[in-house]
C-alpha cells in the first residue's frame, strides 16, 4: 500500500506553505508524481464560558471568497508546542486566555496534496487576557450559544472543516 519517495522537487518555498512534485514509486514498482504541499500545522481551539457559549471568530477568507465564522485557529511557529501556539492564538483573535485546555485530538486537512494537521483543543475557565493581533489579520469576535453553534451547522453557516469537527467533538463530549 506503500508509495516510496525517488525524489522531490521544491517548486515554491513561501512563508507558510512550500510546494513540491514528487516522483513515487507506486506499490507494484510504477511511477508516479505527487504534487505536496508542506505545512508545518496549526491548532484551533472550541472556547466556551461559564454560559456555554462558544467563541466563534469572523474574517474574510481569500480561498472561500468570502466572510466565514470559525472557531479560532492558527499556524504553528517552528519548534512551537501545539499546547503553547493554542493559548496564544486564543489569545490573539479573541483577547481570551484558558484557564484549562483539553487536547481533542487533530484533523489532516486534505491529505489527499497537503500535510496539514491540525491539533483541535477544548478551552474553558476564559479570562480576558489579549494579545495583539497579527498585523495582517481583521477578526470580529462573536459569542454563541453553543447549541446555536451547533444549528449554524446544520444550516450550513460554518462550513470549515476544523471547526465542524472541534464543534462536534466537544457537544459530544458535553452530551449536547
Amino acid at each position: 500500500m506503500e508509495e516510496t519517495t525517488v525524489n522531490t522537487t521544491e517548486i515554491y518555498a513561501g512563508r507558510i506553505v512550500n510546494l513540491v512534485v514528487l516522483d513515487v514509486a507506486l506499490p507494484d514498482g510504477a511511477p508516479a508524481k505527487r504534487e505536496l504541499v508542506r505545512h508545518p500545522g496549526a491548532v484551533a481551539i472550541i472556547a466556551v464560558d461559564a454560559d456555554l457559549q462558544v467563541l466563534l471568530v469572523r474574517q474574510f477568507r481569500i480561498a472561500a471568497g468570502v466572510v466565514l465564522r470559525e472557531i479560532p485557529a492558527g499556524t504553528l511557529e517552528p519548534g512551537e508546542a501545539p499546547l503553547i501556539c493554542a493559548e496564544r492564538e486564543l489569545r490573539e483573535e479573541t483577547g481570551y486566555r484558558p484557564g484549562k485546555l483539553e487536547p481533542m485530538g487533530g484533523i489532516y486537512v486534505a491529505p489527499g496534496y497537503t500535510t496539514e494537521y491540525i491539533h483541535l483543543f477544548y478551552a474553558t475557565d476564559l479570562s480576558e487576557d489579549p494579545l495583539a493581533q497579527d498585523a495582517d489579520e481583521f477578526i470580529e469576535v462573536d459569542r454563541v450559544p453553543f447549541t446555536e453553534a451547533l444549528a449554524m451547522i446544520e444550516r450550513g453557516d460554518i462550513v470549515d472543516g476544523k471547526s465542524i469537527t472541534g464543534l462536534l467533538r466537544v457537544a459530544r463530549r458535553l452530551n449536547l
